[in-house]
């Protein structure tokens, strides 16, 4: 693991998961405990709690401005750039806390990656997307280079779509190549975990069936936590499922017994379309 933290690290235990009746013992990645995100008075995401699996996918649902994408962001600490956030709590990763104030927040992203919404490649070439901050890193074998471009995106199902245009402009890729260009992109710094922020919502739905496969294989090798919309892509691609309602966490549990026989009202009434 490389270092997350300056100068020193924290060991605390683990607090049992409430929300479910019956929970499996698995590894986890993160173990959240009692977060809290405010936005000046905004108080965005209230006292949340629980684990998340390791080499799993992890879908979190509920209705715009719920507190989903900024419990994704407090993961690898993107909040820190919006004035005025601030978090209190704990998110446990290799036994340290994820929002304590020693901990080297460019470290930390290169072991949790992020994927927005909107595909943001860069105005390079396709190859150079890849390498850029594999440069900044002190990279500079040309066959390195040559080989971590390859593997990521082959690993983001773009390498036979691209291989023989490697030097033409990123821009050049439709919009679903683009996304899977920034998951390579992401792959590229040989993440543990994967943040993806409604990766597909923008995407036409061969593109986004292609988005939902990807997703489907890298939870072979990473852990994946997605925050979607749509609820058909939830129930497919997604082991375990968070409700969030204003700022809480409702109900979290498998997916299917989400989808099938949630235990709250809230969940069941947001599943089926009544609101959100």
């Amino acid at each position: 693991m490389k270092t997350v933290m300056e100068p020193k690290r924290t060991n605390t235990t683990t607090e049992q998961q409430p929300r479910s009746e019956k929970t499996e013992t698995k590894p986890a990645a993160l173990d959240v405990k009692h977060l809290n995100i405010y936005y000046g008075e905004n108080h965005a995401v209230k006292d949340v709690s629980f684990s998340i699996e390791k080499n799993a996918v992890t879908a979190l649902i509920g209705p715009s401005g719920c507190g989903k994408s900024t419990f994704l962001r407090s993961i690898n600490r993107m909040n820190d750039l919006i004035p005025g956030a601030k978090s209190t709590g704990e998110i446990q990763y290799d036994d340290v806390n994820l929002i304590g104030d020693d901990i080297n927040v460019v470290a930390l992203r290169k072991e949790i990656g992020m994927v927005f919404q909107k595909p943001n490649p860069f105005p390079k070439s396709i190859y150079n997307n890849i390498v850029h901050a594999l440069k900044f890193n002190g990279i500079r074998s040309r066959k390195k280079l040559d080989g971590i471009v390859e593997e990521s995106l082959r690993k983001a199902a773009l390498w036979d779509e691209v291989k023989d245009r490697l030097h033409e402009s990123a821009l050049s890729l439709s919009g679903g190549q683009q996304q899977r260009l920034c998951i390579a992109r992401t792959l590229a710094m040989k993440p543990n975990i994967l943040l993806l922020d409604e990766p597909a919502s923008a995407l036409d739905p061969i593109s986004n069936a292609k988005i939902e496969d990807l997703i489907m294989e890298l939870k072979k090798e990473y852990t994946i936590v997605i925050v979607t919309h749509n609820m058909h892509q939830a129930s497919r691609i997604s082991d375990k499922t968070a409700f969030f309602l204003n700022g809480v966490l409702v109900e979290y549990d498998k997916t299917d017994r989400i989808f099938t026989n949630p235990s709250k009202k809230d969940t069941e009434d947001y599943i089926t379309g009544r609101f959100g």
